[in-house]
């Protein structure tokens, strides 16, 4: 895979009958990673996010708030909207679907391509239902009678309900997925999947009565009684949002003509992307996803957090407490890129990541930046020397910056950023011992007494230190930009990187005579408590 391809890279869209929690923030950061990344390669990159907003889940919230449903998603979709800005997700569009009149349309014409496959058909149903889930469980499927997922006991909903045919698509959707033609990730989501698709698939219920809808939902074309079930016209915004409907510029750039369509997602709704999506996509005759990357959950003493509980994390709180790239390296280092990620307690969660922030951003980031800088403003005048012709020291730095470079692009392809900032702090550690083995302020005290080879030393040691910086600086701007950028203005580099990413990460593209700033702190140090 070479730079210069296109991708379109999503989030899922929340409900927004609550607040934005954890895993919310988690799946923000991860994808505008990968979204960052790409554009940073020179790929053509489109990032899409936004809200769900046509559930029953929504429209009871709105009841037991005494508002209107559309009241309570105009209200709520802003807060995720706000975590998204806070966390300096760099999307290119937000698309609430009980706002844009595209996705309407969208809804409706996939409704009506999948009709015209015959593969939707109504009858009466009785089913344990789970609202929060928004989908029907047999009762194997249940853990001592509750929901799975939520821990709550099923309704007992008959109603009669159009269906769609996924049992069509059982041996299709086994084939594309074993396959990797649709790559699920990790490979223990996709053997989880593939597991549950050779249980063999049942028919799916695609609308809801507009009695039990409250009203609320995208009308089932000519049939005023019903309305979508909502993740029949949610999985929809994927396309809607690009303008399916009308079959536009986006859309035919970013679904019909590239490869690379990718959904980042939460373990929690891997059957709707993985299985429901594709084969409504089958049906209607739209290319499917290249590849879905399946993150795990953010657990207090192994369950998911609850408000019941009390035991929930208030991602906008988190910024605002320690700072947008904190959270953001912590989120996408300190927890696993695909696995869940289990702390004790509320507390527990606050201590490892004031932990890493500590010694990973403030001590081995922080002090080399601070000591980089710091050291050619003392011992090279305040300008970044010229380089000589080197030690074996100096090699390992830059030999370890160079394969450090390779190996953020292996797990980013691979959409493990947790991998690639391991990679990246290698070099960190690499380069704050190169610092110790070198001892520039010694060189520097022999250097004045005439030692013309303790100067030249002196020289190449500081130009390795800011040019080793430099490049940790590159590195990490899908993960902290902000940082990042502030490491350039210490050094006394432009914003601007001034080349292509890829360029600008070899070795050597540090000019001499570049004046650094006034060293600042990048992350004070924290208190053991908050």
């Amino acid at each position: 895979m070479t730079a210069q391809d296109r991708y379109y890279i999503t989030t899922t869209i929340p409900y927004v009958n609550g607040r934005p929690h954890i895993g919310h923030a988690e799946e923000f950061v991860q994808t505008d990673a990968f979204g960052r990344y790409h554009h940073l390669r020179g790929d053509e990159t489109y990032v899409l996010t936004g809200t769900d907003e046509n559930s029953l889940t929504n429209v009871l919230a709105a009841e037991a708030e005494g508002l209107s449903p559309q009241a309570l998603v105009d209200r709520n979709s802003l807060w995720f909207k706000s975590l998204a800005d806070d966390l300096g997700f760099d999307y290119d569009q937000f698309i609430r679907t009980a706002a844009d009149p595209r996705h309407t349309a969208a809804s409706q014409k996939i409704w009506r391509a999948v009709e015209a496959a015959g593969d939707l058909y109504k009858r009466r149903y009785s089913g344990l239902y789970c609202v929060r889930c928004e989908l029907y469980y047999d009762e194997d499927e249940l853990i001592d009678g509750l929901c799975p997922e939520h821990g709550i006991p099923p309704q007992l909903v008959e109603e009669e309900n159009y269906f769609f045919r996924l049992s069509r698509y059982t041996d299709t959707l086994y084939e594309l997925i074993s396959s990797d033609r649709l790559l699920v990730m990790p490979d223990f989501r996709k053997n989880e999947v593939l597991s549950f698709i050779s249980q063999g698939l049942q028919d799916f219920s695609v609308s809801r009565s507009h009695t039990r809808a409250h009203g609320w939902g995208i009308p089932v074309p000519d049939d005023p009684t019903q309305v979508m079930y909502v993740w029949f016209d949610a999985l929809t915004n994927y396309i809607s949002a690009i303008d399916y409907a009308d079959e536009g510029e986006l859309y035919v750039r970013y679904w019909l003509d590239n490869p690379h369509r990718v959904h980042a997602l939460g373990k929690g709704v891997i059957r709707f992307h993985a299985i429901y999506w594709p084969a409504m996509l089958l049906s209607a005759g739209i290319p499917l996803p290249e590849a879905e990357f399946v993150h795990g959950y953010i657990n207090i003493a192994g369950a998911k957090m609850s408000k019941s509980l009390g035991n929930t994390i208030d991602p906008a709180e988190l910024v605002q407490t320690y700072g947008r790239d904190a959270v953001r390296y912590f989120l996408l280092r300190g927890i696993s890129a695909t696995r869940d990620a289990d702390f004790a307690d509320v507390e527990g969660f606050h201590d490892q990541l004031r932990s890493r922030y500590n010694a990973d951003l403030a001590n081995d980031l922080g002090n080399l930046v601070n000591r980089t800088v710091t050291m050619v403003g003392r011992f090279g005048g305040g300008a970044v020397p010229a380089p000589g012709e080197g030690s074996d020291l100096d090699s390992s730095v830059r030999d370890l910056a160079n394969a450090v470079s390779r190996r953020v692009e292996t797990a980013m392809l691979a959409y493990n950023p947790q991998l690639a900032l391991d990679a990246i702090w290698e070099l960190v550690t690499r380069t704050n011992k190169y610092v110790e083995e070198t001892a520039p302020w010694v060189l520097s005290r022999v250097a004045r007494d005439g030692d013309e080879t303790a100067a030249a030393t002196l020289e190449q040691v500081l130009y390795t230190l800011a040019e080793g910086v430099r490049i940790i600086g590159m590195l990490l701007e899908p993960f902290v930009p902000d940082t990042a950028q502030r490491i350039r203005a210490q050094l006394g580099l432009t914003p601007e990187i001034g080349t292509t990413w890829s360029e600008s990460l070899r070795w050597g593209q540090m000019a001499p005579g570049t004046t650094v700033a006034a060293p600042e702190p990048l992350f004070p140090r924290l208190e053991l408590a908050v």
